[in-house]
């Protein structure tokens, strides 16, 4: 791999990893990229997966005392379902053909940017703010199975999730997400290491500008109007599922 490829892929992951905190949608840069460079569609996956636990390392670092503050509860359930979640879809994608999953990825995108924009009028239909942990959990759980297995959107998920079932505000939700999604990659990451085709100069060096990206991204986040950003979320992610559906 040349210098130039290297440095398209530390300004890619830079990109995707605040592009990554801020929406959910990192691998709209960063799987593109690492295709452009020559990888093959399954080793761009499992590269891609590698370097993007960077973005949960670095937003998590940056933000480690604001989820604190939080529901630690939450915290530590939201992170045990997304640890199950990740070793689940690792371990479908290494012993399973990706050909049936990779045809409904854009229909479950969808979903998840079609009710992050409907979400006002999702939280009203469930009655009023009331928290619901076991939709929470199973639906965490279930994200985090497709995030090890394949990943594009699944931050989104999660932040869809977590603003219809939970009363966590935007920022918050934003937070969390990226510790959760952070997770499910490194458990799938470690498995891809250890048994699959993982480029490691590629991943190295998307996960230096992932790092950085994710470190950026609490610090912007906080600073934008929360109604915008959920309808720039959901338009993002729409266009992340007609990107999957045609490529």
């Amino acid at each position: 791999m040349s210098l130039t490829e290297l440095a398209l892929l530390v300004v890619a992951g830079f990109g995707a990893g605040l592009i990554g905190y801020i929406t959910g949608l990192a691998s709209i840069v960063s799987y593109p990229a690492l295709l452009a460079v020559g990888l093959s569609p399954i080793a761009a996956n499992v590269t891609n997966t590698v370097a993007l636990v960077a973005v949960g390392v670095g937003s998590t670092a940056q933000s480690g005392r604001s989820l604190l503050d939080g529901d630690r509860r939450r915290l530590v359930i939201g992170a045990v379902a997304s640890l199950i979640g990740g070793t689940v879809g690792a371990v479908l994608l290494l012993s399973t053909p990706a050909e049936a999953f990779e045809a409904v990825v854009p229909f479950l995108v969808a979903i998840a940017a079609v009710a992050l924009l409907v979400q006002p009028v999702l939280r009203r239909w469930a009655t009023s703010h009331v928290e619901r942990p076991w939709v929470f959990i199973l639906g965490l759980t279930l994200i985090s199975v497709y995030g090890g297995y394949f990943g594009a959107g699944a931050g989104i998920m999660i932040l869809a999730l977590m603003l219809v079932v939970t009363s966590e505000p935007l920022w918050r939700a934003a937070l969390s997400k990226s510790l959760f999604l952070g997770i499910a990659n490194t458990v799938a990451a470690v498995g891809f290491m250890i048994w699959g085709p993982v480029e490691w100069w590629a991943a190295l060096a998307m996960a230096v500008g992932c790092l950085a990206g994710g470190w950026c991204g609490p610090p912007v986040v906080k600073r934008l109007p929360p109604g915008p950003l959920r309808i720039v979320v959901g338009i993002c992610g729409l266009g992340l599922a007609v990107w999957l559906a045609v490529s």
